[in-house]
């Protein structure tokens, strides 16, 4: 009798499945059209998150792809330019989208270690008002990136030297809250549920920026969906982009009580998936020729060495054939999230170790 073996998928957050409270949730929604502006779960979601973080107004939209771009050319006209890291996902990961569909040239800086860009560079990147180049318009930075927390007080620093320079600025927030958790548990309040400080600091995250695009289909667990939250003008301009960019949906409702569903109860519980990449990296960390970054939320990356790294072409099917998914596209990364549990980090652990030891 042949076993069946246990998947454990850590590709990404983004492949999540709803809960069944999610699920009935999604069943229950109170349905319109959106495109005439009145599916009252869509209308109740992008005023929902809109209060949460503290603007005028958001725009609920299929994609973390298409939010940034229509933040982006919402900022930007043709000719003018973003200054953004080169790991950035609105610069590296987006098919050039700005430049494709906007005329928006991307100017991509240097990330530091720590996932910042330098102030210098980025007060260095902005042209002077001279034909020869493009206008710069818009500061566009990214947090989490690559599971690293940009800290709030170089989101600060960051913000006014655009405000000096007359830039906009604009948060890749895609996984916003899961930065907002590590601030939490770094100034947690007994007397304030953890709950409500994981909000407080995602507001304190957010007031740094004129736009912040918030994805509801990694962390949170909600099947499709991002928000575009900012001032009523942009969020305008923002909803006409995303009729020309295809993105203009009827009963979307189904989907956005999904998004309101995880804000309300998927919020505090990316702490447990922060505890779960700490257990991994805990588990892989004495492997010969295994480089294991020490995560700060729910990402490990893992760089291999010597005799490690000769057998890397060989891992990814390995772990696939004994139900351990990952991703090696630039460097080895697992991503724990709500459909992952300690009894499938410890398989996936125990998978790479007999690989590396053999």
């Amino acid at each position: 009798m042949t076993h069946k073996i246990r998947t454990v998928d850590l590709r990404s957050d983004t492949v999540t499945q709803p809960t069944p409270a999610m699920r009935e949730a999604m069943l229950e929604a109170a349905l319109g059209d959106d495109v005439f502006g009145d599916d009252p779960s869509v209308n109740a979601l992008q005023d929902k998150l809109a209060t949460m973080l503290g603007f005028e107004a958001a725009l609920f939209v299929p994609t973390g792809t298409q939010s940034n771009l229509c933040a982006i050319l919402a900022h930007c006209q043709r000719g003018d330019e973003y200054i953004v890291g080169q790991f950035a996902h609105c610069y590296r990961w987006e098919g050039g989208g700005a430049a494709v569909f906007g005329s928006v040239q991307p100017q991509p800086l240097n990330h530091q270690l720590d996932g910042t860009l330098a102030l210098e560079d980025i007060e260095a990147a902005i042209k002077p008002d001279d034909p020869h180049f493009a206008k710069t318009r818009l500061l566009a930075l990214e947090n989490t990136l690559g599971g690293k927390l940009l800290p709030l007080t170089y989101l600060q620093q960051a913000s006014a030297l655009a405000t000096r320079h007359g830039l906009g600025r604009h948060l890749d927030g895609a996984r916003l809250f899961n930065a907002a958790v590590v601030q939490a548990q770094q100034q947690l309040i007994d007397l304030q549920s953890f709950q409500e400080r994981v909000v407080q600091e995602a507001r304190c995250i957010a007031q740094c920026f004129d736009s912040v695009s918030v994805c509801l289909s990694k962390g949170l667990g909600a099947p499709v969906g991002s928000v575009l939250c900012g001032s009523a003008d942009l969020i305008g301009k923002a909803r006409r982009i995303r009729k020309m960019a295809g993105g203009g949906m009827r009963q979307a409702g189904v989907l956005a009580a999904a998004g309101s569903f995880a804000l309300d109860h998927h919020l505090a519980r990316l702490a447990d998936d922060h505890l779960l990449a700490v257990r991994l990296a805990d588990g892989l960390a004495d492997l010969p020729g295994v480089l294991v970054e020490s995560p700060q939320s729910n990402m490990v990356f893992v760089d291999l060495q010597g005799t490690a790294k000769a057998r890397a072409s060989d891992l990814l099917p390995y772990l696939a054939a004994n139900g351990v998914l990952a991703t090696g596209l630039y460097r080895l990364r697992f991503v724990t999230h709500l459909d992952v549990d300690e009894d499938g980090v410890d398989h996936a652990v125990a998978v790479l170790r007999k690989f590396f030891v053999a």
